[in-house]
């Protein structure tokens, strides 16, 4: 084999390669926001957890990237276990849509893609004319790639005793294919070689099969490379993986001939016979383990037993998963979405502890309040810091407006934990001074704390839940607030006015109404956020009208 022949082949495995990423990034991007929605949508059945899996793989064309955002998504806590293996059993259901496609001898079509593809990318009037163009491009290169693979190991036809260690030996085609895989870090890639190789009839089908179960061990390397920086949880999830994808293929290998004589049976073509071959186990495998996720999963625990509870302390980041960045950028935003609905819970709790500190006269709890304060600044730097290393990623529009407003929610909550601090210095200073606030004061300052608090809480919830009915009621309580606002400070001017109240009290007294006031405001911008996901929701339902 000249060097030029090499160079061939290994350029053929590289468009592939580069094909599937680039269809998998512009059919992401035209996915947009539902993308996101799918990945955050949390499996209640395993059945959903498969299709959603399966579905997710189709869409970013690459079951590894599907694992990992598994293993991210069981690491910080949004998935159980068996959510995420079922999930994960569909991703390897729909990573073999790749090999279907590659099988369609339509390469004299593929020049048509490329150029109408082209055409879109220079020439689109839209963004999302760009990302077609950008996706038939990718379609295109699957089969370029294709085609230098085959010419560059045409010379090798008839020599079939140069396989001979593979097609005397299926478990050393196993290893073969687990050995590829890893190295490539792509199933896709390992499975287009053994249909070229095939077609050239240097490997019997039964060795092409075993090469292919080979593919299927190899490709759990992602998902384990992505658990080592996890805690438990994460590890339980890539051992899942692991172990499912090991115990199908060797319960196959026992099968190999039988299974083999059935493949034989889809199709008279070689290569329609190894993409068949790949999709039939990965069904037959979910199909096995369907009906005992939960034993399954038990046995993962008692492998790898839970030390920690896998929940993080406050000050640390819990849904910022580095590897979202890379593998799926949609599920990257709607992280820093569930980042930021966890700061404002915390920013609710630490007002909620200055309601107590001030109304319920509770002192003590002053330090460990104004603790939390510093917890919300780390965290706002954390979740800013990281969606602006997301942001330099390619997003489509609607995700890119999505991102923008979390970071601006994300500064509404960090306010919050400003004016809950003021609260706490207040109360530091009428202590100092020895004054305190009159029955009827701290009666109209409960008044406002509980609807702020309200507004604050609808806020949060509508936005964990994208319900913008509820984020209505939330905005509609910012010009009660404003109201309230009014009232009280005008009630006690009057109380200042004619003596019932020492004028440093009464002037802490206007400040604490003034501070709670703009927590009101803060709390509208929250929710605001959830029209523009509900603009964006709309704009989705329309395309598709």
């Amino acid at each position: 084999m000249s060097i030029q022949e090499i160079l061939k082949l290994l350029g053929g495995v590289a468009l592939l390669i580069y094909g599937i990423k680039n269809m998998g990034d512009a059919l992401q991007d035209l996915a947009g926001d539902n993308l996101r929605r799918l990945i955050s949508s949390l499996t209640r059945t395993p059945i959903e957890g498969v299709a959603v899996g399966a579905l997710v793989t189709v869409i970013i064309q690459s079951s590894s990237a599907t694992t990992v955002i598994v293993v991210s998504f069981v690491h910080v806590g949004l998935m159980s276990l068996a959510q995420g293996f079922s999930v994960i059993m569909g991703a390897n259901m729909g990573t073999t849509i790749t090999a279907q496609l590659i099988a369609f001898n339509i390469q004299k079509y593929a020049i048509v893609a490329a150029v109408v593809g082209a055409f879109l990318s220079v020439a689109g009037r839209t963004r999302r004319h760009k990302q077609l163009g950008s996706g038939l491009v990718g379609f295109a290169l699957l089969f370029v790639g294709m085609a230098m693979m085959q010419d560059a190991m045409s010379f090798l036809r008839g020599r079939t005793d140069l396989f001979l260690l593979v097609n005397d030996h299926p478990l050393a085609g196993l290893l073969v294919g687990a050995a590829v895989t890893m190295l490539v870090q792509a199933s896709s890639a390992t499975v287009g070689l053994t249909m070229v190789m095939a077609s050239q009839g240097l490997l019997s089908l039964p060795s092409a099969v075993a090469i292919i179960m080979g593919d299927n061990i190899g490709t759990t390397i992602t998902a384990v490379l992505a658990s080592l920086g996890g805690n438990r949880s994460a590890k339980q999830a890539a051992a899942a993986h692991v172990m499912f994808n090991v115990f199908g293929a060797v319960i196959m290998m026992f099968f190999l001939g039988p299974f083999s004589d059935l493949v034989r049976l889809t199709s008279p073509d070689v290569a329609r016979q190894i993409a068949n071959a790949h999709s039939l186990f990965n069904v037959l495998n979910t199909l096995i383990f369907l009906p005992f996720i939960k034993p399954y999963t038990k046995l993962i625990k008692r492998l790898i037993p839970d030390r920690d509870t896998g929940v993080q302390i406050d000050r640390d980041a819990r849904y910022l998963d580095r590897n979202l960045i890379e593998v799926s950028p949609a599920a990257g935003v709607n992280a820093v979405r569930q980042e930021m609905v966890r700061l404002g819970w915390i920013a609710h709790g630490m007002l909620q502890d200055c309601r107590k500190v001030l109304i319920g006269g509770e002192l003590k709890m002053i330090p460990e309040t104004l603790l939390i304060e510093k917890t919300i600044n780390e965290l706002t730097h954390d979740i800013v810091g990281y969606a602006t290393e997301l942001g330099q990623k390619r997003l489509s529009a609607d995700l890119s407006l999505l991102l923008n407003s979390c970071i601006s929610g994300v500064g509404d909550i960090e306010r919050i934990g400003d004016h809950a601090e003021n609260l706490i210095e207040m109360v530091q200073l009428i202590t100092e001074k020895k004054r305190s606030f009159s029955n009827k004061a701290l009666v109209e300052c409960e008044e406002m704390f509980g609807l702020v608090t309200q507004a604050l809480e609808k806020s949060l919830r509508a936005l964990e839940s994208e319900d913008i009915a509820l984020a209505q009621e939330a905005m509609a309580l910012e010009p009660k607030i404003d109201q309230m606002e009014h009232l009280l400070r005008a009630r006690h001017i009057e109380r200042l006015n004619t003596g019932k109240c020492h004028p440093v009290a009464g002037v802490v007294f206007i400040d604490i109404l003034s501070n709670l006031e703009r927590v009101g405001d803060h709390a509208h911008n929250v929710a605001y956020i959830v029209r523009d996901i509900e603009r964006i929701h709309k704009k989705e339902r329309s395309k598709k009208q």
